[in-house]
């Protein structure tokens, strides 16, 4: 009988962690949660919490700042998955540190599930988040903690799907739409879900062992223009198309205030640039979750909108 890795999810409570846990239940590896004692005194999170434990979770409570109570979690499992908010990218030095004194870690996953940080063009501020999640790559790589790399692109609920890449609005427009660039670049989209479901599989995988796997799901992948037209044939009508420049683009990322100008030049790097797609998957530093993980029943682009037609 396979023995399943046991897991800690540091962040588990955040955006992207959530799912990574359950994901980890359902795929019936021992999870651990790593939380703070104070995450406790939000309602949603504690609610979460209250589910966690359900499922069989064990919570770890610890802090990243306090190295004991790090060290002690680590021990208790073969496997890290940081999932840190962007604001605390840096803080993974502590965990990477953790790592390397408990002794015991097999893998390391650290908060990445985004871009490659190591193959884009972000302007500020988007250009400094990657730096330093290339940082800690190094800093993994110069410690030779093994890893894997998650590069998910795009979530399905997050800024750009649901408003088809439009800020301050909460579902696709139905009249006008403003596309940055020529609306031609590729960008790539993978249910919350899925990231979930993938990351998990690699963790007691050969195949991905220092590696990058990447989420490129063909389903899945839309310009904007594409996708559009995709969204015009759902709602039976077409939209007024207004193209923006990418001077314009630049010139908004460089007056928007924060947190605006940050999504803002995450969206320049993906739908200007490229930046997810205009690069080659090479054997030497990545891999692909559909070659590997065909079984995966994965969420298409093209359902995901049917909710808001």
């Amino acid at each position: 009988m396979e023995v399943k890795s046991k897991i800690l999810i540091i962040g588990g409570t955040g955006y992207i962690g959530k799912f990574i846990v359950e994901a980890s239940a359902n795929a019936g590896h021992p999870t651990f949660a790593f939380v703070r004692e104070t995450t406790v005194y939000d309602p949603a999170k504690a609610m979460l919490i209250k589910h966690f434990k359900s499922r069989g979770v064990d919570v770890v409570y610890g802090d990243l700042d306090d190295h004991e109570s790090l060290v002690k979690g680590i021990k208790l499992v073969d496997v890290v998955i940081s999932a840190v908010g962007h604001l605390q990218l840096q803080d993974q030095i502590k965990i990477i540190a953790a790592i390397k004194e408990a002794g015991n870690v097999k893998r390391f996953l650290p908060s990445e599930f985004g871009n490659d940080p190591d193959r884009n063009h972000a302007v500020e501020p988007g250009k400094s988040v990657f730096a330093i999640k290339s940082q800690i790559r190094r800093a993994i790589e110069a410690e030779g903690i093994p890893y894997t790399y998650i590069s998910c692109n795009l979530f399905f609920s997050g800024y750009f799907l649901p408003s088809l890449g439009q800020l301050g609005v909460t579902a696709p427009p139905r009249d006008k739409i403003l596309i940055r660039g020529d609306g031609d670049a590729k960008a790539i989209y993978t249910k919350e879900e899925d990231v979930g479901t993938y990351t998990i599989k690699v963790v007691d995988d050969p195949r991905t062992l220092n590696k990058t796997l990447y989420i490129r799901l063909p389903e899945n992948i839309y310009s904007v223009n594409e996708l559009v037209s995709l969204w015009e044939k759902k709602i039976g009508k077409p939209l007024e198309k207004i193209y923006v420049s990418e001077e314009q683009v630049l010139k908004h990322i460089k007056d928007a205030p924060y947190p605006e100008n940050f999504v803002q030049s995450i969206g320049h790097s993906i739908y200007v640039m490229g930046d997810q797609s205009n690069y080659k998957i090479e054997p030497g530093f990545g891999v692909e979750a559909l070659e590997l993980y065909p079984e995966v029943k994965y969420t298409t682009v093209d359902q995901f909108l049917d909710q808001y037609v």
